[in-house]
């Protein structure tokens, strides 16, 4: 099934914004090496959870951006 104009801008839309998570996980994660390597392991530990939630924030939008393309999620017109 086609997907429509306006499914797949939001399924494109989707992908950026998991993408854009997955490398500030990958840039965050280096920032927390650095900060571990210094000693401030505190900061470093809190940085590494923050990329835990954008790691799972950026498969929930790759999953929808999915469930778009399976016409699961729809949209006719952007608000």
């Amino acid at each position: 099934m086609w997907l429509n104009e306006h499914e797949q801008t939001l399924r494109r839309d989707l992908q950026g914004l998991a993408s854009d998570l997955r490398w500030s996980a990958v840039e965050l994660l280096r920032i927390a090496e650095q900060l571990r390597l210094s000693g401030n392991d505190v900061d470093a530990e809190a940085v590494r959870r923050l990329c835990d939630l954008f790691q799972g924030d950026e498969q929930r939008l790759a999953g929808y951006a999915e469930e778009v393309k399976a016409k699961i999620i729809s949209r006719n017109k952007p608000e």
